[in-house]
């Protein structure tokens, strides 16, 4: 079952409930031990009542999801930031010279770890100088002790949002293992029924056919290429390339190209993995599909595909034995508007800093080389 959204990071809003109430209780400490000592015991009261209601309303706005949103992050931090300002008044300066603490003490850093939380490190920290700028702002004189304070505050914004953001990392590593582990067993399901039905029809077609002549024989050429394509395909031949998503995380070139194996096409590779970015595979990938559109549409017959790792560059050869290519056929084709080879190959191979070469000859075939940088462009 995937993990509810913001799942991992429900322990640390909880810890940050526990975290308020306990320093909550911290503070009624001492407020009821130094009350004696206060300007305005009244003022102080009143402070430690709103805390406590912040404290239960804040518990009770970010258990929900929905609330944990930038109207109730501000509204905490101007409320501790109010109280942190009133400080001087309702204590004292005369209370504060004489050692007396704060009205904030640790409960001021609710909102800082609830920025870190929601956030990550940055917004930690921005939170932890805003809440230390006003703790500072209300001394009359700034100690060492002063700055101990702001140190560890920004030390707890900054923690805790990396943590925070290495739990989201986490969560969504975990979405995307659960996803494939489910289209996995979708694909052996949808495998096993397949290959007790189609596959087994498609392969009796093509055995029955191969050797009749006329329309007949095509159908069994025919049957055979979705035979070897559908058997690609539930063997985990990998997505389509139009659906891929963009990012950096490498894919297997081998991968990509095995979808456009068949009966008329032989694809060679290297037996280890060919590793490129997921633009790049997926940009090459689609050139050579074009290439071999193109191969079906002008040449007709077999086509081979090469896959050749050189280290820096990829390169990919799609051969074919058809009539070839009439010299300043593809200038005249490009002046008509049918820009195949030029957007659909030479474009894409361009966009990725790479080249086409292209070599040619009347009744001879066709090999075209696409080569790219591994890294792309």
């Amino acid at each position: 079952m995937p993990s509810p959204p913001g799942g991992f990071e429900v322990p640390l809003w909880r810890a940050l409930a526990v975290f308020r109430m306990a320093s909550l209780a911290y503070v009624c400490v001492l407020a009821v031990r130094d009350a004696d000592r206060y300007a305005h015991p009244y003022a102080v009261a009143a402070l430690v009542l709103l805390m406590i209601v912040w404290t239960g309303a804040t518990a009770i706005g970010y258990a929900r999801p929905a609330w944990r949103r930038w109207p109730l992050l501000l509204a905490d931090l101007g409320v501790v930031l109010a109280v942190v300002l009133a400080t001087p008044w309702v204590v004292g300066r005369t209370a504060l010279t004489h050692g007396v603490p704060t009205m904030g003490v640790a409960w001021m850093a609710g909102p800082v770890l609830a920025w870190a939380v929601s956030g990550g490190r940055r917004r930690g920290t921005v939170a932890a100088l805003l809440v230390a700028g006003a703790d500072l702002a209300t001394r009359e004189r700034i100690g060492q002790s002063s700055f101990t304070g702001v140190i560890l505050m920004l030390l707890a914004g900054v923690v805790v949002g990396h943590v925070a953001r290495l739990a989201a990392g986490a969560e969504e590593r975990l979405q995307r293992a659960v996803e494939l582990e489910a289209a996995t067993r979708e694909r052996e399901r949808l495998a096993r029924d397949i290959h007790d039905s189609v596959l087994q029809v498609l392969a009796l077609v093509q055995r029955r056919g191969a050797d009749l002549p006329g329309e007949a024989g095509e159908l069994a050429r025919l049957a055979g290429e979705q035979e070897a394509a559908l058997r690609a395909l539930i063997a985990g031949g990998g997505p389509a390339v139009a659906s891929l998503p963009a990012g950096p995380e490498a894919v297997d070139l081998r991968t990509l190209l095995n979808r456009y194996a068949s009966s008329a096409v032989a694809l060679s590779a290297p037996a280890t993995p060919v590793p490129l970015p997921r633009r790049v595979a997926g940009e090459l990938a689609a050139a050579t599909g074009a290439a071999l559109d193109n191969v079906g549409r002008h040449a007709g017959g077999r086509a081979w595909v090469l896959i050749e790792d050189e280290g820096a560059t990829v390169t990919v050869s799609i051969r074919d034995e058809g009539p070839g290519i009439p010299d300043g056929r593809l200038a005249e084709a490009a002046a008509q508007g049918r820009l195949g080879v030029t957007q659909s190959i030479r474009g894409r191979v361009s966009d990725l800093g790479g080249t086409v070469r292209i070599v040619s000859a009347p009744d001879a075939g066709t090999e075209i080389e696409l080569t790219v940088p591994r890294a792309g462009r």
